[in-house]
């Protein structure tokens, strides 16, 4: 069962999510924007990527590159969830989980921390 949610109201909780994340980590991001996309074409149930280079990865010669890359896949969250308070929990975990690995943090890790 796919829940009904309209465009604005998805947007609207990635918002809400990227406001979760605290002050000195949304002002240590760099190069990075937030997309939100219907599905990833490869793999359709994914909820969300990161696409570039983690701020733990960047060396001195890091420079001129095009902005890393968040996608938060909606019609699969939508898909994944019941109701509308799953989707606002499950968007939430997605939207951290994906930033975090801008800040290098892996998959194995996140699962430990609970935002697997």
């Amino acid at each position: 069962m796919t829940v009904e949610m309209t465009r604005d109201r998805f947007e609207e909780l990635v918002g809400d999510a990227l406001d979760l994340i605290p002050p000195d980590f949304a002002a240590a991001m760099d190069n990075v924007v937030v997309l939100i996309e219907d599905r990833n074409p490869d793999e359709p149930t994914l909820l969300g990527l990161y696409h570039g280079v983690a701020l733990t990865e960047r060396t001195s010669d890091y420079g001129g590159v095009l902005p890393d890359r968040i996608f938060i896949y909606r019609d699969a969250l939508l898909d994944f969830c019941e109701d509308e308070d799953d989707v606002v929990n499950e968007v939430a975990v997605t939207v951290v989980h994906e930033i975090a690995h801008h800040f290098g943090i892996d998959d194995a890790r996140l699962h430990e921390l609970g935002w697997g």
